[in-house]
């Protein structure tokens, strides 16, 4: 399959369907590239658009940022 025929796959997926594809394979998909910080810097933008697009203030984020912090550290 090419990348177009993926995302043409994905697009036409449910709501719940593309919130269940996004939780289960973000992670995955992410283990690698994150390691390059050129595309780690080409995401930033999009996670943060994601984030304004929701209503999420930056005084939200740092909180929930902080919140997932201190359940890592405690684990």
């Amino acid at each position: 399959m090419s990348p177009e025929e993926i995302k043409t796959a994905l697009l036409g997926l449910s709501d719940d369907d593309k919130k269940a594809f996004i939780l289960d394979t973000l992670p995955t998909l992410t283990q690698e590239v994150i390691k390059d910080p050129a595309f780690m810097m080409q995401l930033f933008p999009v996670m943060l658009g994601i984030l304004k697009e929701s209503g999420m203030d930056l005084q939200q984020l740092v909180q929930l940022a902080a919140m997932f912090g201190g359940q890592e550290e405690n684990s």
